[in-house]
């Protein structure tokens, strides 16, 4: 059995179009909705099912993580319950482990053809995709996954030598529109570029992302806002006034662990 953990960016569309082209099988596209996506992302989703309905793939499947009383929880509506920023923010990636790994752990194990697969001794494969150009979080990946007794990761960009150019001409030569960055919109990974793109196009969404950050402000000791060495607040207001320094405000490279591709 064979699934995609589909991001909804650049490296997990192609990834899946690369599949199709080599007569690789796939039985499920998970897709997991921290209920923060960028608005991008979300117009893209029905833009990518019409291709696979229309090359016999099936539909992604749209998950979403729930408490213990089964009651929807958002990563989002997790943080002003918590008084926290995303977990990305103190240098830790269990945001993404949360509410996008388990909640398609989740889903497999209650999932029949799943439980044949694994009451069978058998492995799932599982296609990831990272690109030619981070062989490093394979690398970094390889230890976990020897030890994985349900899943057999797969990393095909990597196989095929496919680095970001190459996802992005994939895309492309199949008439598709190019996904974006896929990433919640209040992510502290998020470049300085993009929360100036996020403030003067998405208003309402960039005002709910301070409101974390205001709402986290009380509780922080390590890190000062979203942008973890300073806060977004402070950086638009700094940009508007033409007085945002780089040196001020520097861009943390630590990616995000739900990063599939710009």
């Amino acid at each position: 059995m064979n699934i995609v953990g589909y991001g909804g960016g650049t490296n997990s569309t192609a990834m899946i179009i690369g599949l199709y082209q080599r007569g690789v099988p796939i039985d499920l596209i998970l897709f997991s909705d921290t209920g923060g996506e960028q608005p991008h992302t979300y117009e893209y989703l029905p833009v990518m099912n019409r291709w696979l309905r229309k090359h016999g793939l099936p539909s992604i499947t749209i998950l979403k993580y729930t408490d213990r009383n089964g009651e929807r929880l958002t990563l989002e509506q997790e943080c002003l319950r918590s008084g926290t920023l995303p977990a990305i923010a103190y240098g830790n990636k269990s945001c993404s482990l949360k509410h996008k790994v388990s909640t398609q752990e989740k889903f497999c194990n209650n999932h029949p053809e799943c439980r044949k697969v694994w009451e069978s001794g058998k492995r799932i494969v599982k296609f990831i995709g990272y690109d030619a150009g981070e062989e490093r979080r394979r690398t970094h990946a390889i230890v976990y996954d020897i030890q994985d007794k349900k899943y057999q990761n797969e990393y095909p960009l990597i196989e095929w030598g496919w680095f970001r150019e190459d996802c992005v001409q994939a895309i492309q030569q199949e008439g598709l529109p190019l996904p974006g960055k896929s990433s919640c919109f209040f992510c502290p990974s998020m470049k300085r570029s993009e929360i100036r793109t996020l403030y003067h196009n998405h208003r309402d969404l960039y005002e709910r992302a301070v409101a974390i950050e205001q709402n986290a402000k009380p509780n922080l000791v390590s890190v000062k806002g979203l942008g973890r060495g300073w806060s977004w607040e402070d950086f638009v207001q700094a940009d508007k006034n033409q007085t945002a320094l780089c040196a001020l405000f520097p861009e943390n490279d630590m990616p995000c662990g739900c990063y599939d591709g710009e």
